[in-house]
């Protein structure tokens, strides 16, 4: 789907995967600053193009994407066996839990399964492992993150690189505060926005009259949560399968806990590297302490980027090839995404 794209379009794409402006009618600001980069378009333009993206499937969404943990609640990643004469019926059994918000199959000889659980109650995730066990008759192995270096997720496209628009500072003044739970009108708002905003001239109003606030209360709180780090960003979230990026790598390494903190930093740096955490190891079945996902169009491209993550590893410590693994995954199992709804609740019920 990528090839059909025009060049507005990809200068669209590339510009406010993150960045867009948090003011009552934002499609005009953010239209003057793709002029200001040679990109002949207006507010209404803009906003035709954004809601065909949307149609066509290339977007997964329009607005804030949220930041889960930071809103209440965890999600951790489990990888598990899946014998290969019962594996759907596996797959099966792990998805019917509601707990579950991503399933993979990848390339691995053992671990050849790998979900996302996402509670409310951080305690849950033992309940719901055991319960797993109990089902499958598999060991589970748990890999919560212990260091996030970076969250990205953000894939540019072939065209008008216009990545170096940013307008997210234009919105209200906002002073960040510490508070981690939310009120309930915050939590009105993150149920409201968590599938994205409306795509209107008038997004954040049409918001404000669907949970019955002021406009000016939800500008500054999106705002407020941009600067806090409840919402990572706003902007288009692409559907990076649409634009090509076929292949995906989730590169691990057995990295000297000395090291960690400065490969994590120095990993974080490459564009194409989308997630890279810091997980534990799983003494004799699992050796590997830090996962970095790489997103690639073509097998070529994919492992292009890998070396050049190993090369970079390389600068830190002696990189032996049993040190590290690329698994790829075959197949989308299940693909629901975080339970913000619970999670948010939870938060502010305790609040």
């Amino acid at each position: 789907m990528s090839e059909d794209l025009g060049t507005v379009d990809r200068a669209v794409l590339n510009a406010f995967q993150g960045g867009f402006p948090v003011v009552e009618r934002p499609f005009e600001p953010a239209a003057a600053a793709l002029a200001d980069h040679g990109v002949d378009i207006d507010a209404d333009e803009l906003l035709q193009r954004v809601q065909e993206l949307d149609d066509a499937g290339v977007l997964t969404r329009f607005g804030a994407l949220i930041n889960a943990e930071a809103i209440g609640g965890t999600a951790t990643l489990v990888a598990t066996h899946a014998p290969e004469d019962s594996y759907d019926e596996h797959a099966e059994l792990i998805n019917a839990h509601p707990e579950v918000a991503h399933n993979y199959e990848r390339e691995h000889p053992h671990l050849n399964m790998w979900f996302v659980l996402s509670v409310a109650d951080e305690a849950r995730v033992d309940e719901v492992l055991a319960e797993i066990e109990a089902e499958t008759g598999e060991e589970t192995y748990n890999l919560p993150k212990q260091q996030e270096f970076h969250v990205g997720a953000k894939f540019p496209v072939e065209g008008p690189q216009t990545q170096a628009v940013d307008c997210s500072d234009l919105g209200p003044d906002v002073t960040p505060t510490e508070q981690r739970s939310l009120t309930a009108d915050e939590l009105d708002l993150v149920l409201a926005i968590q599938d994205g905003l409306p795509i209107t001239a008038t997004p954040y109003a049409d918001v404000a009259d669907e949970i019955d606030a002021d406009v000016e209360w939800v500008l500054e709180t999106i705002q407020r949560f941009n600067r806090e780090g409840k919402v990572r960003r706003v902007g288009v979230i692409p559907n990076h399968y649409a634009l090509g990026y076929s292949e995906n790598g989730m590169t691990v390494w057995d990295v000297p806990d000395e090291k960690i903190d400065a490969v994590g930093q120095a990993i974080a740096e490459f564009d194409f590297v989308t997630h890279c955490y810091e997980r534990p190891r799983h003494d004799g079945v699992w050796p590997y302490n830090f996962f970095a996902m790489t997103h690639g169009r073509s097998e070529a491209e994919s492992q292009e980027r890998i070396q050049q993550v190993r090369d970079r590893m390389a600068d830190h410590w002696d990189v032996a090839d049993e040190d590290w693994d690329t698994l790829f995954s075959t197949r989308i199992l299940k693909k629901t995404g975080i339970r913000l709804d619970e999670r948010a609740r939870q938060n502010a019920e305790t609040a």
